[in-house]
């Protein structure tokens, strides 16, 4: 209501001019009494008592200078009126004065036919004010205008703005951030900047977030600090969050105090999980809680999860599900993971669907997972490539999987690649093997000017996350450009691994060096683990040695083992033993 109770500013400003200094309120109430029928002094008078918060003194002078048809006086009576708590009197004078062309009545009259839900005649009355320039009445129209959906809005709320109203700058900030087109951030930071600067919180916060999104963190820290000073709890936990990345927890932690302390709940949950971190468990339950009656539903997920740590199942599942029934969708996915360990699959599936349509990643997959358990494989492809187009690395390579299948290799490179820059080390072996078999530069091959293939590159980032097939193919692409060094170092860390054609390929690198002893170690191992190759080897190596008896063990084993082609050679060398051993 503040806006609508305005004083006429220019008969102020002249009541102020010519109040005689040193005199009081009564010396001005013995002047009135000599200006007789001086309608404009009258008026002047009554404007200045009302400005003092005098109404029982404005009211005669502003009646009597009103009813001689001073629109000022009328306008300056309905807001006495309107003080007075008699509204429907006071728009009786702002409909005079507006008539006789007072922008503050017009604008005082639309807000009071808002407020009793006439928009219609508020929208006429407002149009009256703001069309005369007046920035009060131009914000109200704007207002009106955005609330009902009708154009205009922008038009107006960017006269007020330009009037010096902090409040339709920032208005029109949001505005243009939810404008299409040419609705960019850096269309809306002008009026976030505008409003920020006479003082607006709500601009401070959303000029510094648009200025963290975009890097400039030390101007978005100085505007959440402007913001977190003058109150705003808000800008107080965004500031506290700038501080923590930059690696300043302590400050960080303070922030979140004084936003925490006035109720804001994410700050409680950051000093939740600070003090989790810490391992001060009880403190950051206490957080948490704190978080969740400020009406902050992931306070009960983050107990959950608290729970969860803890081995606290039954309690973690209380506080899941109340953050899942509030709508929180990680923990609707949460809590059907707990549901799916201890066997109750019927029972999860309805929680992944709910946190998979709330748009959670996770328990897209996760549905996928639960499809393809049950068998139900046309399901599963469906969750997963729900998941893989949001971003899900594995279920990306589970989709991509599905294509090889299919034989639609070209589709599965693609989606490989998504699985493979997602982080998936399996998706990266796969995408280089794609690679290796459907392109120029076959990972046996060196690539151009000796540089690595695409599908090389792909099996050095398995390889370096682990993955032991990508390291035996990492050493062969070593190989084939004949860096033996490199080749026998991943060849080696695949067969501490416990791989087995790790092992034989490296007994095969050994050997052409010239070291057998050390090549028959590891081809024993391969041997051992099952690789057919390497106790054919193990058997040609014994035989050359003479070592008859040794040579017919490892033939057997590598007729056992295969595959066709090493058990048919196998045979061959066993029937020649034989013949010697029996000669």
């Amino acid at each position: 209501m503040g806006e609508m109770t305005t004083i006429d500013d220019a008969t102020y400003r002249d009541a102020r001019d010519r109040r005689v200094p040193g005199k009081g309120p009564e010396d001005e109430h013995s002047q009135a009494q000599g200006w007789g029928q001086d309608t404009a002094a009258l008026s002047r008078l009554g404007a200045s008592l009302l400005r003092r918060g005098d109404l029982e003194g404005a009211e005669p002078y502003l009646r009597t200078a009103a009813a001689a048809g001073d629109r000022a006086a009328a306008n300056n009576l309905g807001v006495l009126l309107y003080q007075l708590q008699r509204p429907e009197e006071a728009a009786q004078w702002w409909r005079t004065a507006a008539v006789a062309g007072s922008a503050s009545a017009a604008h005082a009259l639309g807000r009071h036919h808002r407020e009793r839900g006439d928009e219609t005649a508020a929208v006429y009355w407002l149009r009256q004010s703001a069309e005369a320039g007046h920035t009060l009445g131009a914000h109200a129209l704007a207002d009106l205008l955005d609330h009902r959906g009708e154009a205009g809005a922008e038009q107006w709320f960017r006269a007020a703005a330009d009037g010096g109203h902090r409040e339709a700058a920032y208005r029109l900030g949001l505005l243009t951030l939810r404008r299409t087109g040419d609705g960019t951030p850096q269309a809306a930071e002008r009026w976030f900047r505008q409003a920020a600067a006479r003082g607006h919180q709500k601009a401070a916060l959303r000029l510094g977030a648009l200025l963290e999104e975009r890097g400039e963190l030390r101007e978005a820290g100085r505007w959440y600090l402007i913001a977190a000073n003058a109150g705003d709890a808000r800008a107080a936990c965004a500031l506290g969050f700038l501080l923590r990345d930059a690696g300043n927890t302590e400050a960080a932690e303070q922030w979140w105090l004084r936003a925490a302390r006035v109720g804001d709940g994410n700050a409680a949950n950051a000093l939740g999980a600070l003090h989790a971190d810490r391992g001060e468990r009880q403190t950051a339950e206490r957080w948490y809680r704190a978080a969740l009656d400020a009406g902050d539903i992931n306070g009960a997920f983050n107990l959950g999860l608290l729970c969860a740590a803890r081995d606290r199942t039954a309690q973690a599942e209380q506080w899941y599900r109340k953050a899942a029934y509030a709508g929180h969708t990680e923990a609707a996915n949460a809590l059907a993971v707990l549901l799916l360990q201890r066997g109750d699959a019927q029972g999860a599936e309805p929680w992944f669907s709910k946190a998979a349509e709330g748009g959670s990643v996770d328990a897209a997959f996760n549905l996928g997972i639960l499809h393809a358990g049950r068998g139900a494989q046309a399901e599963a492809l469906t969750w997963y490539r729900r998941a893989a187009e949001a971003g899900h690395p594995e279920a990306a390579l589970q989709v991509g999987s599905a294509l090889l299948r299919e034989g639609s290799e070209e589709a599965a490179e693609r989606v490989l690649r998504r699985a493979a820059e997602g982080g998936s080390v399996e998706g990266a072996f796969r995408l280089a093997s794609c690679l290796g078999r459907h392109s120029a530069t076959a990972p046996k091959e060196p690539g151009s000017d000796g540089e690595v293939s695409e599908a090389e590159h792909w099996y050095l980032v398995a390889a370096r996350a682990g993955h032991r097939r990508a390291q035996v193919r990492a050493g062969m692409c070593a190989a084939a450009r004949g860096e033996v060094v490199e080749a026998a170092r991943w060849y080696r860390t695949a067969a501490e691994a416990g791989s087995g054609n790790g092992a034989f390929n490296l007994g095969l690198l050994l050997a052409r060096e010239g070291a057998e002893p050390e090549a028959a170690l590891w081809w024993t191992q391969a041997a051992e683990a099952g690789h057919g190759r390497a106790a054919l080897h193990l058997a040609l190596l014994a035989s050359r040695r003479n070592e008859l008896a040794e040579a017919q063990h490892w033939c057997a084993r590598a007729v056992d083992l295969g595959p066709e082609a090493v058990t048919e050679r196998a045979s061959r060398l066993s029937e020649a033993l034989h013949a010697e051993l029996t000669a």
